[in-house]
């Protein structure tokens, strides 16, 4: 089992790569009285019971699932929680595990921080994206408003990252979760990005190997970061590179009418575009756009959606402030930088590529 270490100010704690181990678990759980297993339907219907069996080797377990999807970040599912745990008399001693996706593990998470001002929880990740959000402690919910503006940062005590739990993954889910790779990779590794266009089939199909690998390159660039800038003061925002045309498109199109990382997946190509137009940057658009589509990462930005309208939603990015949108750019491959921009700048530049790219 290939472990990778994570160390902030509030806490340290270990990212696991293999096959899910007991003593592991117990070494991080510190022993809880109850344990509360949180899932979505799909995951629990493949992995719950057996999940389930492991922690009830630790104590008793308690199992509550959500809706799948990116509709469950919802006020109403996290106050769900909240009364599950109080009605099956979770207290101070007990622990949250969160088994699924990235939607799950910011629901669990939050609940998990708020829960009597804060109970520890683990993170089982069953996606290759939330290779992702399962470290570094951000944990929230949605509003209709804007993606992820309700949460807290809450550090897990140990992530336990089983390749197994891939196995079922779509080729959409794949390529979604490709996306933070990939965002990992161009924010922080020329060599990896390189690695990573060279073989399409790693991107299109990887095998076990292959995502065994691109998890821990992820993780470890993440967890550097994130050692360095827990609470997003600073360099932890590079980490958003995509993200604020990304969440704007998902905000504005509907929570779960895109994948997350499709949506990133666009807001790079802009950013890498805007890179090249206002700082002079050289990152071959061109080739970089058309490996994206050889990826079958699709163009939400149709000409059906009108700028204007979703141009608010990048004004309600966590980055943004006193009427400026601030956007994750790239001086080159593994060089990110924060460029601030007016609304009436940002709308004029995405007018003007979505016209190049849509015609």
């Amino acid at each position: 089992m290939e472990q990778v270490a994570v160390k902030t100010t509030s806490s340290s704690y270990n990212v696991y790569i293999g096959p899910v181990s007991l003593g592991a678990v117990k070494e991080c759980a510190e022993n809880p009285k109850k344990i509360l297993l949180i899932s979505d339907k799909t995951v629990y219907s493949l992995y719950g019971e057996q999940v389930k069996t492991l922690l009830g080797e630790i104590a008793p377990v308690e199992c509550l699932v959500v809706e799948s999807g990116e509709e469950a970040k919802s006020f109403e599912e996290y106050y769900r929680i909240l009364t599950f745990a109080l009605e099956k008399e979770l207290d101070r001693s007990s622990m949250i595990a969160a088994l699924g996706g990235g939607v799950v593990g910011d629901l669990a998470g939050f609940a998990a921080a708020t829960f009597m001002r804060g109970i520890p929880f683990i993170q089982i990740p069953t996606t290759l994206l939330a290779h992702d959000s399962a470290v570094g402690g951000k944990t929230g919910i949605n509003h209709p408003l804007g993606k992820n503006m309700i949460g807290a940062f809450h550090q897990p005590a140990g992530v336990f990252y089983d390749p197994q739990y891939l196995q079922t993954l779509s080729g959409g889910e794949i390529r979604s979760g490709m996306a933070e790779v990939i965002k990992h990779a161009m924010i922080a590794d020329p060599l990896f990005l390189e690695w990573l266009q060279s073989d399409s089939k790693a991107v299109m199909a990887p095998d076990g190997q292959q995502l065994a690998y691109m998890i821990k390159k992820g993780i470890e660039i993440k967890a550097q970061i994130v050692s360095q800038d827990e609470k997003e003061k600073g360099i932890r925002a590079y980490l958003n590179f995509g993200h604020t045309l990304g969440h704007a498109i998902e905000a504005y199109m509907g929570y779960g009418r895109i994948t997350h990382g499709d949506a990133v997946a666009s807001g790079m190509l802009f950013a890498a575009w805007l890179s090249e137009k206002v700082l002079g940057a050289d990152l071959n658009y061109t080739r970089l756009k058309e490996w994206f589509h050889s990826c079958s990462f699709p163009q939400p930005l149709v000409p059906e959606m009108k700028t204007e309208e979703f141009l608010p939603f990048m004004l309600k990015d966590k980055k943004a402030g006193a009427g400026k949108i601030i956007m994750v750019l790239l001086e080159r491959i593994g060089a990110p930088v924060l460029y601030s921009f007016s609304r009436e700048e940002l709308q004029a530049l995405l007018d003007r590529y979505r016209k190049e790219e849509l015609n």
